[in-house]
Parts: structure tokens; C-alpha cells; sequence
């Protein structure tokens, strides 16, 4: 069933996903925080920008 799976992502209907993980300031603490976020491959430079 697995290797069914792979299969169907690979196709080209699907869309591209990124996980980024980015290095925010905690405003609480000082700290840096990561936020992980899995998204679409086209958005990835807006999530990092902003």
C-alpha cells in the first residue's frame, strides 16, 4: 500500500508541498521559537518574508 502512495504523490495532479521551518523572536520571552508549517512549494517566499 505504500509504494500505491508514493505512486499517487509523484503524479503530476498533485501539488508540490514544502515543509519550512522557520526562526521567530518570542516576544513572551526572547527566546527563539521554530514554527513549522507544511504548505504549498508557490508560497514558500511569502511565509519567510513575512
Amino acid at each position: 500500500m505504500a509504494k500505491k502512495v508514493v505512486a499517487t504523490l509523484k503524479s503530476g495532479d498533485s501539488k508540490k508541498m514544502a515543509k519550512v521551518i522557520k526562526m521567530v523572536k518570542s516576544p513572551k520571552s526572547g527566546a527563539y521559537v521554530f514554527v513549522e508549517k507544511v504548505m504549498n512549494a508557490d508560497n514558500v517566499n511569502d511565509f519567510l518574508k513575512g
